[in-house]
């Protein structure tokens, strides 16, 4: 048994899992969480914020404190989205070490769609493969098709990306503004049919918030769920019309609602929009959504596997 720590440092948030990596699996000792929008203001500037910065650091000293109180024995530190994109990531490295002892990995989209992969299908049972996995970050999404995998691409689609693109102006968006959103997601998925094998897949395999959100909605539950919404299988019209309900409510709506994190009001419409797409057109009947994700990649990642 081997007792790990992996951080998963996104375009919109920071994640911790300490594990013990066991011959049946990952057993869980600590998953946390925090909204930190690392890549505010990246799409336009090309730079991490020294506020952004900052809230990430933050978060990072209070996960420091557990790996230690845990006592992992090996801890690896993947950057994403956000980071790859910007000029400024050595302050992100030199921060990250500092706090750590370890140097961050930002890593390729091609590797951060292979972790997400293994993430995910490790435990997924009753689900025809191949699977088409898709994870919906902040900054960019990730497409593998596997379970090989055969193929994976990342493309700049993101929750924050597009809504700082073309949500910011008002609440709920005007029609063109969902428009101008829709066109950029529907020329990434040009590319992604061009790039991955996406027709040979029979299971669609959703990770991270953007998807997790739409399905506790879709579920009609009442607060955050995430044994509910772990191997949930949410059909294409209820993924249609939970997306449709978000990019028509005002903020004060989407707050509301007891599946939403906080971090997620302003960007879950976007979120949801490139689940809706894909699921229309790629003509998947339902999408099966997964709590393990990029972050328990990492984890199997540190024992080599």
């Amino acid at each position: 048994m081997t007792r790990v720590a992996a951080i998963d440092c996104g375009t919109n948030s920071v994640r911790l899992l300490v594990a013990d990596v066991t011959a049946d699996g990952l057993a869980e000792i600590e998953r946390r969480m925090e909204i930190v929008r690392l890549g505010e203001g990246v799409d336009r500037t090309g730079r991490l914020s020294p506020a952004a910065l900052e809230r990430t650091f933050a978060a990072m000293r209070g996960y420091a404190k557990l790996i230690a109180q845990h006592g992992a024995e090996a801890v690896r530190v993947v950057a994403t989205s956000a980071t790859r994109d910007a000029a400024n990531r050595a302050d992100f490295e030199r921060g990250v070490r500092e706090i750590f002892g370890v140097a961050p990995e930002v890593v390729t989209g091609a590797e951060e769609a292979a972790l997400s992969f293994a993430g995910a299908t490790r435990d997924l049972p009753g689900h025809p493969a191949p699977f088409l996995v898709v994870d919906i970050g902040g900054g960019s999404t990730e497409f593998v098709v596997g379970p090989s995998p055969w193929g994976a691409l990342s493309v700049d689609i993101g929750c924050v990306r597009l809504t700082e693109r073309h949500l910011k102006d008002a609440d709920p968006p005007s029609g063109e503004a969902v428009a101008a959103v829709a066109a950029d997601i529907d020329r990434a998925l040009d590319r992604v049919e061009a790039e991955v094998p996406v027709g040979a897949a029979r299971t669609l395999v959703g990770l991270a918030g953007s998807v997790t959100t739409v399905a506790g909605i879709a579920l009609g539950l009442s607060e955050y769920d995430p044994a509910r919404i772990h191997h949930s299988r949410i059909p294409a019209g209820d993924v249609h019309e939970v997306t449709q309900r978000l990019l028509s409510m005002t903020h004060e709506e989407r707050a509301a609602l007891g599946v939403m994190h906080p971090g997620r009001v302003d960007v879950i419409g976007a979120g949801a929009l490139i689940l809706d797409r894909i699921v229309a057109r790629y003509g998947f009947a339902e999408v099966a959504v997964s709590e393990h994700d990029i972050l328990d990649g990492i984890a199997w990642s540190l024992v080599g596997l």
